[in-house]
């Protein structure tokens, strides 16, 4: 009995073994990231993580942007995106409102006044802006610029319009070839707005001759909770802690020393720096996800900030279609930038290339 017993028991012991190392063998690991392009330039892609231009003290001047943008400017990025809905996402967003009305406020602007310009919607000035950039020539005129910054306007691209804009001598920024002056004067006002996306990255751009900047945002993932004060009160009970408490303190000290130049660049150090990710991932991130609500709130909103990463990500790659072998330069709030780094270099022919090389 004994011996039948103790063969018994090796035969399961065996059998669990195979059925291991069966499972392994039928579903072998696989990393795209592990398999890197072997010849030819790979695509470069450096993202930056910055905080939100808005979200400084009022006291902050951006004309201490300036070093940063020398910078940045010395890496010759060949595209720039940044972190904003392209006018057809939001086109698309206003056609669901039941869904989406809230997204739509907060992250979109209505090109009524350029459609009226234009006589073009959105899909329509896109498509204009397409043909328009495919045979763009060398030395375009200051009107086909104009024309151009009020096309990108139509298309709900005002970074882009801004880029335009910069790139006319000082006496060419003024109405016509399409140029109503509303729209004048909304481009004079972008330039006013503490925003990343027209502070740095048009800035870049216009100064390194390009003619766009690409937006890579996704909200596609928002959806109205089915309870938001409950979700509320769930995600903010997971943010109370030490993680979030040390993160608020450092931002506060880099915050409250912006006086310079070199300021602003120890502060996007800061920002860009490794161990800064952990402490993002443990702060918001990793507590939500193990929030103890009855609904998972948390959890709720750890797929939907994964989606929206996964589906930027997959924009920025779209970019980098177009040109094989190119610079990428990524402006995106600071949270975004390991998780984008993390699932842009499982891509086959990216590289990623560390911020510290650059803000020395």
């Amino acid at each position: 009995m004994h011996r039948q017993l103790v063969s018994q028991l090796v035969s399961l012991f065996v059998a669990a073994a195979c059925h291991v190392t069966a499972s392994a063998a039928e579903a072998p690991p696989f990393s795209p990231g592990a398999h890197k392009l072997q010849r030819g330039q790979p695509n470069e892609l450096m993202v930056l993580g910055t905080p939100h231009l808005s979200q400084l003290p009022k006291s902050f001047d951006p004309a201490t942007l300036g070093l940063l943008t020398e910078r940045l400017a010395e890496w010759r990025p060949q595209a720039v995106a940044i972190e904003a809905l392209s006018g057809l996402q939001c086109a698309y967003m206003r056609s669901y409102p039941q869904r989406y009305a809230d997204t739509i406020q907060s992250y979109c602007w209505n090109p009524a006044a350029a459609r009226a310009a234009t006589g073009l919607d959105v899909p329509e000035a896109t498509a204009q802006v397409e043909r328009l950039l495919a045979a763009w020539p060398a030395a375009p005129s200051a009107a086909e610029r104009r024309k151009l910054a009020a096309l990108m306007l139509a298309a709900g691209e005002r970074a882009s319009a801004l880029v335009q804009w910069l790139r006319l001598p000082i006496d060419e920024r003024r109405a016509g070839d399409g140029l109503r002056d509303e729209l004048v004067t909304m481009l004079n006002g972008l330039m006013q707005r503490p925003d990343e996306s027209y502070r740095i990255a048009a800035v870049l751009a216009a100064r390194l001759g390009h003619e766009q900047v690409h937006a890579m945002d996704d909200h596609t993932a928002d959806a109205p909770d089915a309870d938001p004060a409950a979700a509320g009160a769930a995600i903010m009970k997971a943010w109370d802690n030490p993680y979030t408490a040390a993160r608020t303190r450092r931002s506060k000290a880099l915050e409250s020393r912006l006086d310079t130049p070199s300021d602003v660049l120890a502060m996007y150090r800061a920002y860009n720096a490794a161990e800064a990710a952990e402490e993002t991932f443990r702060s918001d991130f990793g507590a939500a996800l193990e929030e103890a609500s009855p609904q998972r709130f948390g959890r709720g909103y750890v797929a939907y900030w994964e989606t929206r990463n996964l589906r930027m990500a997959s924009n920025i790659r779209d970019v980098m279609g177009a040109r094989p072998g190119m610079r990428v330069l990524v402006l995106v709030g600071a949270s975004h930038k390991a998780y984008l780094e993390a699932y842009l270099d499982q891509m086959h022919d990216v590289r990623i290339v560390a911020t510290g090389r650059v803000l020395r």
